[in-house]
């Protein structure tokens, strides 16, 4: 029963690093698209006010600001990506071979604890249907025993 509560506990705690740790990465996921977000609102924002330039008077202004939304656009595209390919699969990878032996284990606890549990069931219905069957074996050999060494006179 021991084994049992040990591997229930290490399952548990199994599990709850393994969400920790996804819940880390997604943290770090969603923080770098909000910032990549706030990156690419400023290139539109500089998008759009390329574009106003260049409908305007000179054309050196525009270009400036044409290539600073395609500058921050490009830096947000690059964080999106950084961030697509964050995974928790490598860190959590030693906690679910720790987690999935802690279940087999206890599979065969429960197991083991059931075949015992048949195994007596079987014993008490054995006994019950016969009871002097099951007795006399245990009665008579010590009898024997005693009847052998028994002096005699």
């Amino acid at each position: 029963m021991n084994r049992i509560s040990r591997n229930i506990s290490i399952i548990l705690r199994a599990e709850q690093s393994i969400a920790r740790r996804r819940m880390a990465v997604l943290r770090n996921q969603s923080g770098l698209m909000v910032f990549a977000g706030l990156i690419a609102v400023v290139g539109i924002i500089m998008l759009n006010v390329a574009a106003f330039y260049e409908l305007s008077v000179t054309m050196s202004p525009q270009k400036a600001a044409l290539i600073v939304a395609l500058v921050n656009l490009a830096l947000a595209i690059l964080l999106v990506a950084i961030a697509s390919r964050m995974s928790a699969a490598k860190d959590i990878k030693p906690v679910e071979e720790l987690r999935d032996l802690a279940i087999s284990d206890l599979e065969l606890e429960i197991q083991s604890a059931v075949d015992e549990l048949r195994d007596l069931g079987h014993s008490v219905r054995r006994m019950a249907s016969d009871p002097l069957g099951n007795l006399l074996p245990s009665i008579i050999a010590p009898l024997l025993a005693s009847l052998i060494r028994r002096p005699k006179n």
